[in-house]
This record gives structure tokens, sequence and C-alpha cells, in this order.
């Protein structure tokens, strides 16, 4: 941070959100992101215009041919933090493109004419970003959302059939019918159908979601990778519930119980860190974005 806008930036945490100078009565807020060069935060304060729910802010680094270091930061990673007045939240920065951003950069340099001398300054196109709040409430259909639902249901199917596992093993009835071959054989069908919507689940990020993130957001790249080698680890797990269902008949109820305790909590860690690090930013790039079926494990029985 220059000392310039580190002074910028502790006027404005100093007096919540309002400065004076070059920047009196401007509309101002602070963006956070990660470097792409060092992988340290940086902030920067930048100035805004609302638009509905999200703010706009402007690559335009005073009209130098040059893009912002923070823009092409954002580029890579997407999360960020936002300051604007005494409010703080985490929010997801995107550029906004062709037709959409040519109308949003003419309104701002109509309301701030220096904006518009900017861009007759320079050649480059200056950028538009939109930065959307990470929790925005009544939201249309949002792709992060849905990926919650999914996890929900597998936590949900999980849970079901480890209450029929225990059951068996206190001899206590199970959820609904035994059926034809019994118990066993119900349990072991239930397995079956959770790691196929695991499986399925997991192959649609890796084929789809998981190379598109990368590609347009290559910031994130320790996260999908991350992600990756957890996959490999839920196989292993999957093929570890499979064989403990297989010898329930002959296995130390305490060790199965150990066993389905410590599956169940290495997927919820999964699942809660893929939330957390990607929820904001598969809702903010929205429903055009979504690869085919996402949300195929809420299709499954």
């Amino acid at each position: 941070m220059s000392e310039f806008d580190r002074a910028v930036v502790e006027e404005f945490r100093a007096r919540g959100g309002r400065v004076g100078g070059l920047f009196e009565g401007a509309a101002l807020l602070l963006l956070t992101c990660a470097s792409a060069r060092t992988g340290g935060r940086r902030t920067v304060p930048l100035g805004y215009l609302e638009d509905g729910d999200r703010l706009l802010v402007f690559a335009s680094n005073a009209g130098a041919d040059d893009d912002p270091v923070w823009y092409r930061d954002v580029r890579a990673d997407p999360r960020v933090r936002v300051e604007v007045g005494e409010e703080a939240f985490e929010g997801v920065a995107l550029a906004v493109e062709g037709e959409e951003r040519d109308r949003l950069y003419a309104r701002q340099g109509e309301l701030v004419p220096a904006y518009a001398e900017y861009q007759r300054a320079t050649e480059r196109v200056i950028p538009v970003v939109a930065l959307h709040r990470a929790t925005l409430p009544g939201r249309a259909f949002a792709i992060g959302d849905e990926l919650v639902k999914i996890h929900n249901d597998l936590r949900g199917r999980l849970a079901g059939l480890r209450s029929d596992v225990l059951a068996r093993l206190e001899g206590r009835p199970a959820t609904g019918d035994a059926g034809e071959g019994g118990l066993g054989a119900q349990l072991r069908e239930h397995c079956v159908s959770v790691c196929d919507v695991l499986g399925e689940h997991h192959d649609n990020e890796e084929g789809r979601a998981f190379p598109r993130l990368e590609a347009q957001f290559p910031g994130l790249a320790p996260v999908i990778e991350r992600l990756r080698r957890e996959h490999v680890q839920v196989n292993r797990v999957k093929g570890e519930l499979e064989h403990l269902l297989d010898g329930l008949d002959t296995a130390d109820p305490e060790r199965v119980r150990a066993e389905l305790d410590r599956v169940t909590a290495e997927l919820d860690a999964h699942f809660a860190y893929e939330e957390e690090q990607l929820g904001a930013v598969l809702n903010a790039v929205g429903p055009s974005w979504a690869p085919p079926r996402l949300a195929g494990a809420d299709r499954r029985g």
C-alpha cells in the first residue's frame, strides 16, 4: 500500500467511512483482496457507484494504460472484503462485460466527469467491477445455494445410514421395511445409494465446475487443489464404509460406531470447506454459468 493510500485507509476507518482532502464528500469504499503476486491481503480506497444490491468500482488507474494491480488481483481471486460507511461485508468481485459495462461506465462518467476524462486518456477499455455481497436474502436461484442443498441432502443420507446401522447393532428396528434379503441387504443398498450420489456430485465438480473455476479465477487454484485431494480421500472413505458394512455381522459395535463418526466428520468437514471457499463465488457468477446437472444429487431417489 502506498503511503497516500495508507493514510486514506486509516482516516476512513477512524472516521466511520468519511475522509477529507481530495476525497472530501466522495463516495468511497475500501476493497481488500488477495494479492496475486504475494498471496497476502491488499486494501485500496476506491470510488464507487451503487447499483441495486451491488456496488460498482472502476479500474481507471487515473487513465493510465495499465490496469491497476487490485484489478488483476480480483480477476485471479474474486473473494473480497468491502468496507463502505460503517458497514463491512464479505463479497465477490466480478467484472461487468460488453454493453452493460459501457452503460455503467457512461453513467459514472456523467456523475463524476473525471472518469470520462480517464477513459479519454487511454485506449484501454477501463473495466467496471461489480461487488456482490456474499449473503443476499431473497435471491433467486444461486449455484452456491444449490451446492449447499446437495451437501445437505448427502448429510441427511449419511445420517440415515448411520441411524440404520446403529439400530441393526443395537437390535432396534431400522427405518423402513427390511424387504427382500433382510436388513443387511437393505443397509448395503443404502450405502451404495449414498456413495453413488456422492460420486456423481464429485464427478460433476471434477469434470465441469472445477476446470471452469480454475480458468476464470486462477487465484482459486489452491482451493480447487485441496478439494481434489479431498475427493481422493473421500473415495477411500467410501470404500472403507462399504467394507465396514460387509463385515457388520461380526464387527465390534464400538468400532463400527467410531468409524461411522469418523467418516461422517470427514465428509462434513469437506462439505463445509467447499461451501465456505466457493459458495459466495458460485452464487455471484449466476445461473447462466452453472454447469449442466450441478444439482444432480437432488434428482436421485
